[in-house]
């Protein structure tokens, strides 16, 4: 199978082409059979012309069983991946901070990631880990100390806690006035402020039942409002894990570090790891303060370590920006030496920023502003079009196409490049957008409806050796392929030029190979090329996080 590679669709003769490499004394009949319907030669490359019938057949004949979902599943190259358990962390926002697009690249990418390996037949544990513990939750309670209300908490704990502690994201702008972003302007002038919050963390830290129980409101109340935005996306998690959870194992860590003769302390009386090649302190890692408390490194450590032994994963894969590559390429190197072989299983997957996204009303503060203009631009734009049909939830629909938009525009490109914001282009009908894949979908479901009296059993695959059929037909045929190599690179870019090029020629031919009008025979094997692509294009489209529409 490495050897064999398909022809790109281009080119208008369907054949595979194989190098062979023969002594001269050896000759080679090769012979013409049921699947190989011609044999040329030419400087050395034997092209083998494949029977385009049995291409039609084969190629079909899962949308005529309703195995439409296992579509490209079962071929020889898949089955060459390895398959296994796949813990995937991603999104994993700060509960103190603001959802920036950060998180939202994170969030999506993360559930691409997922809906791949889970599609290719490995056990998937998505993880959301949570930024819920550190020196901002020091400045967070001693803030809320100061300014917050316990009886108000408990009233109205969200409108208290957004009011006053601004500790995550997704409510209305209204919210703004943060106690975490006044606390930290006060902290940078006040040192009784930096003395408060510090002392307030310790606390955490030596579970301090009061600290604790604010804590958990904090977190809790975030949590919740985060699960109503997971929703609108279409991402979900197995399990809703944090920095928490690991202070106590991180101690852990610390002890096995030192008892293993790699804790060295510096000349700020911190704790480091080296990493030096050479051991001379050239390269280190800052794993505990100068008080004893640990970093974030430390509880990821821990966290690693934990992971492998609860549910002992095949590879584990982290998804946050490109700032904290020299971050995981400590974590890993740190397991390494501790002795942890499988930290080589680890992944880090970086991507880089999105520049100019903003609202009508000016820079985006919460993603929920997002995803309400991307909805109230969609529908704007359906009520101007001339061909979209009546629906019964037209906010639903302009929803699902707006985070199309969303994610082909975030998609497309290479994961490590920054790129620039665009709502006008993002959300253009015509083009290689996210509306367009879901135009093209709903228009082949409005097209198979209006022919759904028509009998799919029958079908004769020599009424579409015509070329438009044959291309489309050899586009699928690639479908494996780009699965294949979406899960060596994990880049959604190969999947989605895979789609938007399907839609493209899926548009030619609704053009010139018409059903209405068409004898029966010809319009049952027409439907048929068309229920293939429609198939082929949603589960696509739902392994990249979409959730394909029927009617716009």
């Amino acid at each position: 199978i490495p050897a064999l590679s398909a022809v790109p669709v281009l080119k208008k003769q369907l054949s595979v082409f194989v190098i062979l490499a023969c002594h001269s004394s050896q000759s080679h009949a090769l012979k013409q059979d049921s699947v190989v319907e011609d044999i040329s030669t030419d400087r050395g490359v034997i092209s083998f012309k494949v029977n385009r019938k049995l291409l039609a057949q084969k190629l079909l004949e899962p949308f005529e069983k309703g195995q439409d979902e296992k579509f490209g599943l079962n071929s020889e190259l898949l089955n060459t991946l390895k398959r296994g358990t796949t813990l995937v962390e991603y999104s994993s926002p700060n509960i103190a901070k603001k959802f920036h697009a950060g998180h939202l690249r994170s969030t999506i990418i993360g559930n691409f990631i997922a809906n791949l390996k889970q599609t290719l037949g490995n056990n998937v544990i998505r993880m959301n880990y949570l930024g819920d513990w550190g020196m901002q939750f020091g400045l967070l309670g001693a803030g809320f100390g100061q300014f917050g209300s316990e009886e108000k908490l408990k009233q109205n704990p969200l409108q208290h806690l957004f009011e006053y502690c601004g500790s995550s994201l997704f409510l209305n702008h209204v919210l703004v006035l943060q106690v975490y972003v006044r606390m930290n302007k006060e902290a940078e002038h006040n040192e009784d402020m930096k003395q408060a919050a510090r002392d307030f963390f310790k606390q955490l830290e030596q579970h301090e039942s009061q600290a604790v129980s604010l804590w958990q409101q904090f977190r809790q109340i975030t949590v919740d409002e985060y699960q109503h935005i997971y929703k609108r996306l279409g991402v979900h998690f197995d399990i809703y894990s944090g920095e928490s959870f690991h202070q106590d194992q991180a101690q852990e860590v610390v002890q096995q570090l030192q008892s293993q003769g790699l804790l060295k302390t510096s000349e700020k009386g911190t704790g480091v790891v080296d990493l030096s090649p050479a051991g001379d302190m050239n390269s280190v890692c800052t794993v505990l303060r100068s008080d004893g408390t640990t970093l974030y490194i430390t509880r990821d450590i821990a966290a690693a370590i934990d992971r492998k032994e609860k549910y002992n994963f095949d590879e584990m894969i982290y998804v946050t920006d490109k700032s904290q590559v020299n971050h995981f390429n400590q974590l890993f190197q740190i397991l390494l030496v501790m002795g942890h072989s499988w930290a080589d299983r680890c992944q880090h997957v970086p991507f880089g920023l999105v520049q100019g996204m903003s609202t009508r009303t000016g820079e985006v503060v919460f993603l929920e502003d997002v995803l309400d203009e991307a909805r109230a631009r969609m529908l704007h734009n359906m009520s101007q079009a001339k061909t979209t049909k009546e629906m019964d939830n037209p906010e639903d629909t302009a929803e699902k196409v707006g985070i199309s938009a969303l994610l082909v525009q975030d998609f497309r490109g290479p994961l490590l490049s920054d790129y620039r914001f665009d709502w006008d282009r993002m959300l253009q009908a015509q083009g290689d957008t996210g509306v367009f894949l879901q135009y093209t979908h709903a228009r082949l479901c409005s097209l198979l409806q209006r022919n759904a009296d028509i009998d799919a059993t029958t079908f004769d695959p020599s009424l579409l050796l015509e070329q438009t059929s044959m291309t489309i037909l050899q586009h699928l045929l690639r479908y494996d392929e780009v699965l294949y190599q979406s899960a060596q690179d994990l880049q959604p870019k190969h999947l989605v030029n895979f789609l938007l090029k399907l839609c493209h020629l899926t548009a030619s031919a609704h053009r010139e190979l018409l059903v209405k009008g068409s004898p029966p025979d010809v319009a049952q094997a027409r439907l048929r090329l068309f229920r293939g692509s429609c198939s082929v294009l949603a589960n696509g489209m739902r392994i990249l996080g979409m959730c394909p529409v029927d009617k716009m």
